[in-house]
């Protein structure tokens, strides 16, 4: 329970499914940020407020200090990321590691089946056929409404963990939740949503990078377009993630973005909005798929040049480069993007 309306309403709404329900609340936030986090949803008015929500539906609340491995698995990595040159997601991290991870064992302790969450996804639990070893198949879909799905943010867990993962909320509408919020009397029923990461005041991430790393930790490096033209300096491969426009050097007809960065020169490389386009993704390794983008790009100046398609051939190319099907086509996703009838998750033991 997080103190928001959407966990404290899955709880209502699972006690009225059957289950037993008990409340936990995570404390990941260190001692020195507590003053800064106050209206977070892991920050000390959230856990009041969980609590209060707690008492108000009639179940048993615990928190569990999770600072150390927060830290550690989260934050950490957070920074770690933007260090090598890619964009982090915590909240996908969070997930996996802390709530479906290290609070799972804890479930465990207390006698729990399943973890449930307020995420607007739909987590389909279906049984085993003949023959499969008496085992369960979970599939996470997209919630009904295309505003609130959060499906991605667990789109790294699992099957083990989907099969202990409840979403009650997957297919309400967050007016439906508020509403039922109301009609309890809860004093979260209009609590703001939190868009913010949790962990970065005022949705500065270059302020808390500096913070918590320190200004001699910054990957100083140069600006260069996809042409090889030196365009400016910069203060740290850190500030910059790709897609990024605003900060950029001025100067150009066209508004530049960010389209590469290279950790291992601190190179950021800007182009165009099109250069953003691709068409395939790597499932393998990041560096593999970095490595690609690297000749292809090459590749797409030559083909510029000739007045040719600057997509042509790519997936081919990386095959003959790697010697394997590295890539998957976005058509072929699987049952993370698709939309289907929901079967009631078995009832808890």
């Amino acid at each position: 329970m997080s103190g928001g309306v959407d966990s404290s309403v899955a709880g209502y709404l699972l006690q009225e499914q059957g289950y037993d329900v008990i409340g936990v609340t995570m404390k990941v936030w260190p001692q020195d940020c507590i003053s800064r986090t106050e209206d977070k949803c892991c920050g000390p008015q959230a856990v009041a407020d969980a609590r209060g929500v707690a008492h108000a539906i009639g179940i048993p609340h615990y928190v569990i200090d999770e600072a150390d491995q927060f830290e550690k698995l989260v934050i950490n990595y957070f920074s770690s990321e933007y260090q090598a040159g890619r964009t982090p997601n915590p909240c996908v991290m969070c997930n996996e590691k802390l709530k479906f991870g290290n609070l799972w064992e804890k479930a465990e302790a207390l006698g729990c089946d399943y973890i449930a969450t307020g995420h607007y996804a739909i987590i389909e639990h279906h049984h085993a056929a003949a023959g499969d070893r008496g085992y369960k198949r979970a599939v996470l879909r997209k919630g009904v409404d295309p505003r609130k799905d959060q499906s991605y943010f667990l789109f790294s867990l699992r099957q083990e963990q989907l099969r202990h993962a409840l979403t009650p909320l997957g297919r309400m509408s967050k007016s439906e939740i508020r509403a039922i919020a109301r009609k309890l009397g809860l004093k979260v029923a209009d609590k703001p949503d939190s868009q913010e990461i949790c962990f970065v005041p005022g949705q500065d991430y270059k302020a808390f990078l500096r913070s918590h790393l320190g200004e001699n930790q910054f990957h100083r490096g140069e600006i260069y377009d996809l042409d090889g033209n030196f365009i400016a300096t910069h203060d740290g491969i850190e500030m910059f993630t790709i897609g990024q426009r605003k900060g950029l050097p001025g100067g150009s007809a066209q508004p530049r973005y960010v389209v590469d960065l290279d950790p291992e020169t601190n190179r950021v490389i800007v182009g165009q909005a099109e250069d953003l386009l691709v068409e395939e993704l790597d499932r393998a390794t990041p560096e593999l798929f970095r490595h690609a983008c690297r000749k292809w790009r090459a590749e797409l100046l030559r083909r510029r040049a000739r007045g040719s398609s600057p997509l042509q051939g790519k997936l081919g190319e990386l095959r003959r480069m790697h010697g394997q099907d590295s890539l998957q086509s976005s058509r072929n996703a699987g049952d993370a993007d698709a939309a289907g009838k929901s079967t009631r998750a078995p009832p808890s033991a």
